[in-house]
This record gives C-alpha cells, structure tokens and sequence, in this order.
C-alpha cells in the first residue's frame, strides 16, 4: 500500500492541544507569528476540561492583605520544598494577567454582587485566592481557550498522533506524525517545538485520566529527543476515584463530597479518619487521606472490591443536588447509583504528575535547542505535592511566555537545517510496526504494565516491590518486541495504542528508577522502608537512559517568601 505523506511547515509546532498547549498557540497567534497546534483528542475534550477545583491567582478581591509572596510562600512549602523557586516565583507573579488573560477572552467567573471575581480557600492557601467557574472551572477555561483560538483563526489538527520529534545536531526541527483515521502521515517542519501532551497517569491502573490520554507522551517524545526528565516518581494520588465500571475505573468523585460532609468508613462501618487524622478527619489533606485509605484496604479492611465507601446520603438531598450535582450526575450515568440513598466504593487513584521534561524555569526551554515543555509535560512548579488550583494557573503563565521565548528562538535562527535520515527514521519506525505481526497483543501489554505499577509503585512503596517492578517492567520490554499491530476499518488506534504502550514503558521505567533512588518520605512519595524524610534528599532528581538517576540541587528561596513560609490553618476548609 503506498504511504501518503502530507508535508506542512510553520515557525513553531505545539503538540497538544489542551489549556497549555491552546494559551501558547493564541500568544504566538496574536503575535502574528506563524503557528500549527496537533493533537491526538478533539480539542473541546482535553484532559483540561477536567478540572473542577478553580484556579489560583492573588488578586486579593476577598482578603486584600493577599501577595504573590505569600501564594509563592504556600507553593513551595506545600512542595516540600522541591518546587523550583524562580519557576514558583514567576507562575505567581504572573497569575493575575493570568485571570486578565481569560476575562479578555470573555470567560465567566462565579462573581461578588459588585462585580468581583470571587475567591475561595482551597487547600493549603493561607487565603482565598482560588478563582472558579461553578465546578466546572477546566472546561470552562478550555471553551474559552478554544473560542479564541477559533476567532484568531489558529490552525488546529485534531487527530494526529506525533511518533517522534525530528533532531539534527541537537537542534529539533520539527516532527512526524499520522492521522488517527486514514493513517495518513505527517512530516511536519518546525523551527521551534511546544510539547505540551500531558502527564504519564495513565500507566497506573487506577487513574483520573481517560483511556489513552497522559500515556506518557510528552516524556518518551522529549527524551528520544535528547531531552531529560526531572522528579518522575512524584506522582499525586487522588483518595477518590470509583472502581467500578472498569473501564472508567478512577473517575474522581470530587473532593467536595469530603469538603461538604461525606464520610469515609471501611468496610467493617468504621471511620477510620480516627485513626490518621482526628482533628481533620475527612477534610485532611490529600495525600493523608489517599494513605489512609491505602492503609486501611491494604491491611485488609477494605471493600470487596478493593475500596472503601464514601458516604454522603446522610446529607440533606436538596445539598447534594445544589453543592454536588456533577458527582450526583456521574454515579448515576455510570453506575446507576443514587448517593443521596447509598454510599459509593472508592480507591486512591493516579491523578497528577507533579515531574515532567526537565526545563529552565524562565522560557521552559529543554536541552534540546528549539524544544520547550509546558503544562503536565514539564516539571519544576510543584515539587512533592501541588497545591490545588496551581496547575490551571502555570497553563496560562507559561503558556504565554513559552509562546513567546519559542517564537523569539525561532526567528533569531540564520540558519535553518533539515535531516533527511531523521525524517526517514522517523518513516521506518511506523513502518516497522505497522508490519509487525506478532503474538503479543498490546492492550494486554498495557494492562500488564499498569498492574505493575499499581502494585509496586503505588501509594506507598519499598525496595523489594521496586526492584520488582523494574523485573517485571524488563519482562514487558522484552515481551514488546513481538507485538502484532493491526489497523482496521475504524481507523489507526491500534497503532496509537503501540506508541503509547512504548511511551508508557518508558515512563514507568523512569518512576521506577527514581523512586527507588529517592529513599525518604516526602509529600507525595511514601516509602515504607524509610518513613522519614532525608535533607539530604531535597534534591530533585533528574533521568535519562543514558545517566539514569542524577541529583540536581534546587534553587535558594528568597528571604522575602521564606518568611512568609508557615503552617496554614485548615480549621474548617477541605485540605488539598
């Protein structure tokens, strides 16, 4: 069959098309500068979409003694302390234009009678500054995203999965791809690349992301590039994803059933709260309740299928109707329950990758020249465990100045060099799998992975189950090698499916391999066999395949935001 090859070419590339990838693409729009945006999902249905918290900026509307400070103060105490502080400082500094940004576009903001964007406490912030729009905060931020990218006129492919960037003497020039439903392939030239494709959430059995989105991507894709990863092991658990239908196993019931009086009890009818938190209890932090549940299942506690029950139906039916309506609509459409009559089944799910893409905190440029990582693909802003509301925010702020350092990169070039055998390796890499015809299946390669994870590299971890895992993860590399990829009448996604599983592996092995190496306990990484937290481990650690795990030094804070760095008081507000 012969291969029909389109080929495009544009100043800068952004792969992925979620709030990052959307934000970076109209900042080089309204900047007149030439841009292409691709990916692998419809462009209204991005991961972003989402997100239901809010979005966190000091705009100090509700408490005016409010500061980028303080919200850079709350950042990277809440990271442990392995936050990068100069990437903390200018996500805080420029979260308000942020806002600005989004108002511009004509977002609606839940507002004070006068007119006031409102704000209110989430998580650890020692004020309100969480912005929002109902509970649907993400997919109100990606409609608006996606309308001006629409007006601006920006050119958006919608189903076209990247295979591999294309490099020449360490400089990216672009990037091939194929067309999810005709096969079709893409040699895309580029003079700067934006990754902007997620997280690697998806190679645990259990996450808050949907099938085949934040595989891993954008960390498989940056390091064939020549690109590093930082911190891949911190990883948050969310406490409450469903277990059941399978196949959206982890779809998160939001925290604000906790935060508006739900309660937890295993399955004797305990509220084992008691036991981890008791002045807290159920509005604990997250990852203090993500372990507690962990605890209780693993210890033999749990359900029958593996969780514990959250119950709301205590409640007044009109609270839940009003407060928690998208968690009442959710359970009903999926598993036809009622919770304002029967608690739900629940179990820690992977829900947001706080490493990524090793980047320089002020352009997220990457170690390849012209390369830049942004969003869930990049690394630096929240350390050890992220503070509720940031990541819609960093989308923005980066987005913005990545777009912008991009296109500065891209038109500073004198010279402009083209690889004829990176674009042919890039050819023969799809056409060795199209034609692979082995007994392995891949989806069950992937199953095979994410159990691995789960069980090895889950909530709480230890050497022996780690050194397992990365046995295991050798005998699913070795097992990938005879893989049988066959595309049908409804399209490529069996393809997809291969580069994701290749994707996935490469994510799990980098997590393994730092999660080992990182032997202390801090935020989100729980290690049974060393329960204490090393200073000598505040570090972030940094892997390649060729380095494996190296330790990189962070950055000094401030004097003036360590002084504003202090415990905050979660006395009647859900913790994040």
């Amino acid at each position: 069959m012969a291969i029909t090859e389109q080929r495009l070419a544009t100043l800068v590339l952004v792969i992925g098309t979620g709030g990052a990838g959307l934000r970076a693409a109209i900042e080089l729009a309204e900047a007149g500068v030439d841009v292409l945006a691709v990916g692998k999902r419809p462009k209204e249905d991005a991961h972003t979409a989402l997100a239901a918290g809010g979005i966190n900026a000091a705009l100090a509307t509700t408490d005016p003694e409010d500061s980028w400070q303080q919200h850079a103060a709350d950042t990277l105490k809440e990271s442990y302390l392995l936050a990068d502080p100069r990437t903390v400082e200018i996500v805080t500094r420029g979260a308000a234009r942020g806002i600005d940004d989004l108002e511009r576009y004509g977002m609606e903001f839940a507002r004070e009678d006068d007119g006031r964007i409102s704000q209110r406490f989430f998580g650890a912030h020692k004020f309100r500054r969480t912005a929002f729009a109902g509970d649907y905060t993400g997919l109100e931020i990606q409609r608006t995203l996606v309308r001006r990218a629409n007006q601006l006129g920006v050119p958006v492919l919608d189903s076209v999965y990247i295979t591999r960037l294309l490099v020449h003497d360490g400089a990216v020039f672009g990037a091939y791809g194929f067309d999810l439903t005709d096969g079709r392939r893409y040699v895309i030239h580029a003079d700067a690349v934006i990754l902007a494709a997620g997280g690697h959430t998806r190679i645990w059995r259990r996450t808050s992301s949907r099938r085949d989105e934040n595989t891993g991507d954008s960390f498989r894709l940056a390091v064939e590039a020549g690109a590093r990863l930082r911190d891949p092991e911190l990883v948050q658990f969310h406490p409450s994803g469903i277990i059941e239908p399978e196949n959206a196993a982890g779809t998160l019931v939001s925290e604000a059933a906790r935060g508006e009086g739900g309660i937890l009890r295993n399955a004797l009818g305990e509220r084992f709260m008691q036991r981890y938190d008791p002045a807290r209890m159920e509005l604990s932090t997250r990852d203090r309740v993500a372990l507690a549940s962990y605890t209780e299942i693993k210890e033999g506690r749990g359900t029958p299928r593996g969780g514990v029950w959250l119950d709301v139906s205590h409640l007044p039916r009109q609270t839940i109707m009003t407060r928690l309506p998208r968690v009442y609509q959710t359970l009903l459409d999926l598993q036809m329950l009622d919770i304002t009559r029967e608690p739900v089944e629940v179990a820690p799910t992977a829900h947001y990758s706080m490493g990524g893409v090793w980047v320089r905190p002020d352009d997220h440029s990457t170690d390849v020249r012209g390369l830049y990582a942004i969003g869930e693909a990049a690394s630096g802003l929240h350390g050890a465990n992220r503070l509720g509301g940031n990541s819609l925010i960093e989308l923005l702020v980066h987005g913005r100045i990545t777009g912008l350092a991009a296109a500065a990169y891209a038109l500073g070039l004198e010279t402009r060099k083209r690889s004829t055998a990176a674009v042919a390796e890039a050819r023969a890499e799809v056409d060795r799998l199209l034609s692979a015809d082995g007994p392995e299946n891949v989806r069950s390669l992937q199953r095979a992975l994410r159990n691995t994870m789960t069980e090895h590299a889950g909530v709480v971890r230890d050497e022996r189950g780690l050194r397992a895992g990365l046995a295991e993860l050798a005998g699913i590399e070795k097992r990938m090698e005879d893989i049988g990829v066959h595309p049908d009448i409804a399209g490529f996604q069996d393809l997809a499916h291969a580069f994701d599983l290749r994707s996935a592996a490469l994510a799990a092995r980098a997590t393994l391999e730092a999660a080992l190496e990182r032997r202390e306990t801090r935020g989100c990484h729980n290690r049974s066999d060393h329960p204490e937290t090393d200073p000598a481990l505040q570090v972030n650690l940094v892997w390649s395949p060729a380095t494996g795990v190296t330790r990189e030094e962070t950055g000094p804070v401030p004097d003036e935001i360590s002084a504003l760095m202090e415990d905050v008081s979660t006395v009647g507000k859900l913790a994040e």
